[in-house]
């Protein structure tokens, strides 16, 4: 006789069927070979409360494998997180709330958006080391107040993906002991069968990299997946040498469990059955033929009761919580705060004084590690790192321990040479809504992790990207890490907020400004070398960055040209400035050093900035496409249309057309009234 655990698996394979059936697109492979696995993980060891989704000590659950989110949205429906059939029923049209991907903040119960393979994987090691990392803070010998463990599914194309193994790898270094991953060793890709491509053992891969791993030969033998799943769970089921390190369980599928004509094929992945194999697929799994996305009373009532059982979780955790506070009352008081994220912005580096005019200046990057000891004293959750160029990036906080397995509060990470890797457990980081998480490297190689950047945009998350080394001012190191095209593509990222700061005051704003956002990810791009600290009074830098863009200066009461840029070609366009003063023409420099910023304001704000009456010429050392949204027709635009070079900066600045004299003959050429002579 049919169980109440077989017909609640069966229901989620049905509501899955179904959706991608009536969407005429989507993943039903997934979601139905899974769902035996997934069943016993929510309703056995998974801690959480459908009422609360937001429970600062729940588990997290990441559907690294996001085509199959399916099997997510039944899940969440069974369990009365709010998503009704209706939505089920919408899967993937305009208006659901059940896109073909999950989305954070678009459906309750999403902990984070995923799709992109490898993705998921990477930010569930992000929420595992930020979860431990406020857990070694606040937890006592007396009472744990915060011990969330992070369950990720992952499947065969996640475990191709680069990034999933360089995340893996900083978990095992890690010894992230609070990370479970289920891998659906289902063996189908779209191609086929993954032996076309992926032949490697992937639980030996991962016992190399420092997990401990168990197998489970059939994932519809749910007494396997639970004995896999304590032994992950429990301390005293694992030995010793299994301890104190992330769990992989792999457990063996069928891709489209059912069906008769397409389980264990590649059709099975992404694309319909087919309303014929439907009815052949619940014949054979013994589901009524109609109606569709039926669930059964018993299982609905079955749900209910489990859904019922897991709110009782939180009930008992508040009361260990109040028993805290009356021991530890400021511990708990501060635990509140982190909870609600409120030390992950604010008004921070509003004391220290702005930088000294100086001709010789600083580099950007220098000002930016000389104000982060102060912000990171100011803002409790700004925690992060560097993907191994710290000394390079000046992203160490000085004084403080390096987080490490056995130092897990330690303010310094070190992310190893793992760009892509870095970019995703930031985003991890950043979604348990505890820590405001930064991690630096060279702008040219935010290529590398520009998947999870994006990711950092779309989810809206206030995630700081520090990228040094911003132009063909680096120098000897040549054009393998001289960006040229990187800053239009970041600036192009629809939610990201690019700075690029002119000197060390406009850098101090720039921080100041974007710690007090929350509403999304923001990249610092900061220069190698020095830059002149110019004479313009911070406020009005301040206020200029808070614009996106603003006058620095005009050299008298009727200009007639204005000369616009950012970054280390705001010091050039000063001397411009100088000579064309001496010469007897007088300028407007204008400073953009966030183009996004500027783009929001009002089109009056941009005209009076800019001028509609006077010419304009913009200049940066990158590719110019960033500008021409502004330019008339009759502007002077010049960037970098080629790669660079290896040699002492400055004379790549002379090669390349970037020195007074240089502006100054394009200048002449353009405008012959202007020259100076």
């Amino acid at each position: 006789m049919e169980s109440i655990e077989d017909r609640s698996v069966n229901t989620i394979r049905m509501l899955s069927l179904d959706a991608v059936q009536k969407a005429n697109s989507g993943h039903p492979g997934t979601p139905m070979g899974f769902a035996s696995p997934a069943y016993v993980l929510w309703t056995e060891f998974l801690r959480f409360n459908p009422a609360d989704p937001h429970w600062v000590n729940r588990d997290r659950f990441v559907l690294s494998a996001g085509h199959a989110s399916l099997l997510l949205y039944s899940m969440l429906h069974l369990f009365g997180f709010g998503l009704e059939l209706e939505e089920i029923r919408n899967f993937r049209q305009w208006g659901s709330r059940t896109p073909g991907h999950p989305e954070y903040g678009h459906t309750p119960g999403v902990e984070t958006t995923t799709g992109p393979l490898g993705q998921g994987f990477a930010n569930a090691v992000g929420m595992a080391l930020a979860l431990r990392y406020a857990g070694g803070i606040f937890n006592q010998p007396d009472c744990s107040v915060l011990s969330p463990r992070v369950f990720v599914v992952a499947g065969d194309g996640d475990m191709m993906e680069g990034i999933s193994n360089e995340a893996a790898s900083f978990a095992g270094h890690q010894g992230l002991s609070n990370l479970i991953c289920l891998y659906d060793d289902n063996r189908i890709s779209i191609d086929g069968s993954t032996s076309l491509a992926f032949t490697e053992r992937v639980s030996d891969r991962f016992r190399g990299l420092g997990w401990s791993v168990r197998s489970v030969s059939d994932g519809n033998d749910r007494e396997q997946v639970r004995a896999a799943l304590r032994w992950a769970s429990e301390k005293e089921l694992q030995l010793e040498e299994e301890r104190g390190c992330p769990k992989l369980i792999a457990i063996r599928t069928h891709i489209g469990f059912g069906s008769p004509k397409y389980q264990d094929t590649a059709h099975a992945h992404g694309s319909p059955l087919g309303q014929e194999e439907v009815l052949a697929t619940k014949r054979n799994l013994g589901w009524p033929t109609e109606p569709a996305f039926l669930v059964p009373d018993d299982v609905r009532e079955h749900f209910r009761a489990l859904a019922e059982e897991k709110s009782r979780a939180q009930s008992s955790w508040q009361e260990s919580l109040n028993a805290y506070a009356r021991v530890h009352p400021e511990l708990a008081e501060r635990f509140l705060r982190w909870s609600k994220g409120e030390v992950v912005s604010g008004s921070i580096l509003k004391g220290v004084p702005a930088f000294s005019p100086d001709p010789k200046g600083i580099a950007t990057r220098q000002a930016f590690g000389d104000l982060l000891q102060t912000a990171s004293r100011e803002l409790q959750g700004l925690w992060g790192g560097s993907a191994d160029l710290a000394p390079s990036n000046n992203t160490l906080i000085k004084g403080e321990t390096d987080c490490q397995k056995g130092t897990p509060t330690g303010r310094n990470l070190h992310f190893g040479v793992r760009e892509h890797a870095m970019g995703g457990i930031l985003n991890g980081m950043a979604l348990t809504g505890l820590v405001r998480p930064y991690g630096g490297t060279f702008l040219v190689f935010s290529d590398y992790m520009r998947g999870a950047m994006r990711l950092s945009a779309l989810m809206h998350l206030p995630v700081l990207y520090v990228l040094t080394h911003d132009s063909i001012g680096l120098g000897e190191d040549g054009p393998t890490h001289q960006p040229v095209e990187q800053l239009a593509g970041l600036r192009a990222i629809p939610g990201m907020t690019v700075y690029r700061p002119g000197d060390a005051n406009e850098t101090l704003a720039s921080m100041s400004v974007l710690f007090e956002d929350r509403s999304g990810p923001a990249a610092l791009v900061l220069t190698r070398q020095k830059v002149p600290t110019l004479d313009i009074p911070y406020q009005s830098i301040r206020e200029g960055v808070e614009h996106g863009g603003y006058v620095a200066r005009e050299t008298g009461p009727a200009p007639s040209i204005v000369l616009v840029g950012c970054g280390s070609e705001l010091g050039l366009l000063w001397e411009v400035q100088n000579r064309l003063k001496a010469a007897g023409t007088d300028s407007r420099l204008v400073s953009v050093p966030s183009t996004n910023r500027f783009d929001r304001q009002s089109q009056d704000y941009r005209d009076r900035i800019l001028s509609t009456e006077l010419p304009r010429v913009f200049v940066e050392a990158a590719h110019p496409m960033s500008w021409y949204p502004y330019a008339r027709t009759g502007d002077l635009v010049v960037g970098m249309t080629t790669f660079g070079a290896s040699a002492p900066y400055e004379r790549l600045m002379e090669a390349f057309g970037f020195t007074p004299e240089a502006i100054l003959e394009k200048i002449a050429q353009r405008w012959p009234d202007r020259a100076v002579r």
